[in-house]
């Protein structure tokens, strides 16, 4: 991840025949491989999850250091859920790290005692204490950059995923793409909703807006704000437009 960027630039220098592989950050070196995502599209789409899935009309977001990436989880998140319900309330917290599991589960069980009853954590390690939360309160949780389900199958509806297999089979076909940067989106099957058994929890209607919404971002006719600034844009403008079926 981008906290390890100093450690792989400084290891590659070292290693200069060894392949190396960084994600969320960019090192300008020949050996090393940058893969960054579209972490907003993934996340628009766990947001109309979480949206159509909630029972109180309160959903949360977690995140970790309050960084430009987790902003762009934020965003697109917060963008999904307005696109299925404006009216639904998402309460958003940061726990200042991403190595804290009882931080991340103090601050999940303060959202759900807020009336919040489903939380997408972007929070590393602390988006496991959000996961422990979730299965105390008996509510849902989303999980974050693999499937989290089997950490609680009766409480982890989805995760929102990250996959690098691209640039995996990429190396072992001997195209490594090293001094390079690789965008992740949808598009690219980088990110989006866990698949299968990932989603057991959430209903088939539920999946196939999702789906649906998929396309509909591949195909570039809608655009998922990155930033809080970028998505009251979208609130104010795109919104009151856009059609949800």
């Amino acid at each position: 991840g981008f906290l390890m960027t100093e450690a792989a630039a400084n290891i590659a220098k070292k290693y200069p025949d060894a392949k190396f592989g960084i994600i969320d950050s960019v090192v300008e070196a020949p050996n090393v491989a940058s893969v960054v995502f579209k972490e907003e599209e993934g996340s628009f789409l766990v947001g109309m999850i979480a949206a159509k899935m909630t029972k109180t009309g309160k959903v949360g977001f977690m995140g970790g250091m309050q960084v430009p990436i987790i902003e762009k989880f934020e965003a697109g998140y917060r963008a999904g859920v307005a696109a299925v319900d404006p009216k639904i309330k998402v309460v958003v917290a940061y726990t200042g790290s991403f190595n804290n599991q009882a931080k991340g589960k103090e601050v999940a069980l303060a959202q759900y005692g807020k009336g919040v009853d489903i939380i997408f954590s972007a929070a590393g390690a602390d988006g496991l204490g959000a996961i422990e939360a979730a299965k105390e309160k008996k509510l849902f949780a989303i999980g974050v950059d693999s499937d989290q389900r089997h950490l609680a199958p009766e409480s982890v509806i989805t995760s929102r995923m990250k996959y690098v297999f691209t640039v995996t089979k990429m190396a072992k076909e001997g195209n490594f793409p090293g001094g390079k940067v690789t965008v992740l989106g949808l598009k690219e099957n980088g990110v989006g909703p866990a698949p299968g058994e990932g989603s057991a929890l959430v209903p088939a209607e539920v999946m196939t807006l999702v789906e649906t919404w998929k396309k509909v971002i591949i195909d570039g006719k809608f655009v998922v704000p990155t930033t809080i600034a970028e998505y009251e844009t979208f609130k104010k403008d795109v919104l009151p437009k856009l059609e949800i079926k």
